[in-house]
């Protein structure tokens, strides 16, 4: 299976608390819910479109149990999202979550080295194995060169504190993206697909002057 990471995203790249004020006021965070004016038509269809390619989900620990508190409560039956969620395998990290508290079935908690046991993960059959939230997952999984692909939705607003998708300290790293499924959506909201290109070095160049002429040299 690709691993996947798919998140909502500011203009200053914060991925706390988007769906409600009380969805993730860890560390004092007192801006949640700032995708939901945003969400509309257009933004769910691609946020479905993530979730057909899903054949297995991972979460940390907190997300696991946001996830878990909503999700089962949606029972539509035609509701892909919840299908997805509620039906598919899914996989928590943690070292703290016993195997009775994770009754969201199927569920199937991960201790020891996530890196080792995630890489084994990804030795499964399937399409992909998705990461929604769970932000100290993604910063262990970037770190550790595993994601395959990073699906956006990058949103017009800056919410100026929070945590972002990559803080200070990240691995430095390079993205390809995928024409064929980014887009601005209406209302300035951007669907972004990113393949990572190089982990660890990023190019670098410069502007200079030659015989008059402004130009670009790559290191």
């Amino acid at each position: 299976m690709l691993l996947s990471v798919n998140t909502f995203v500011s203009l200053d790249g914060v991925m706390q608390g988007p769906g409600a004020p009380d969805e993730d006021r860890s560390d004092g965070f007192d801006r949640g819910g700032w995708l939901v004016p945003y969400a509309s038509a257009h933004t769910n269809a691609v946020v479905e479109s993530w979730f057909r390619e899903a054949d297995a989900f991972l979460f940390g620990r907190t997300s696991y149990r946001l996830f878990g508190g909503y999700w089962p409560k949606v029972t539509e039956p035609d509701h892909l999202i919840a299908a997805k969620l509620n039906t598919l395998p899914k996989y928590v990290v943690s070292s703290t979550v016993t195997d009775e508290e994770a009754d969201w079935s199927p569920t199937t908690v991960l201790r020891g080295d996530v890196v080792d046991q995630v890489s084994r993960l990804k030795q499964l059959p399937g399409k992909e194995l998705q990461v929604h939230g769970s932000w100290k997952l993604v910063q262990t999984l970037h770190q550790a060169g595993l994601v395959d692909v990073y699906r956006l939705l990058q949103y017009p607003v800056v919410v100026g504190t929070g945590k972002r998708l990559f803080p200070d300290g990240s691995t430095p790293a390079t993205f390809a993206t995928a024409n064929e499924s980014s887009s601005v959506l209406p209302g300035g909201i951007v669907s972004l697909t990113l393949h990572p290109a190089s982990l660890g070095t990023i190019s670098a160049g410069a502007y200079t002057v030659d015989e008059g002429r402004s130009t670009t040299v790559l290191n």
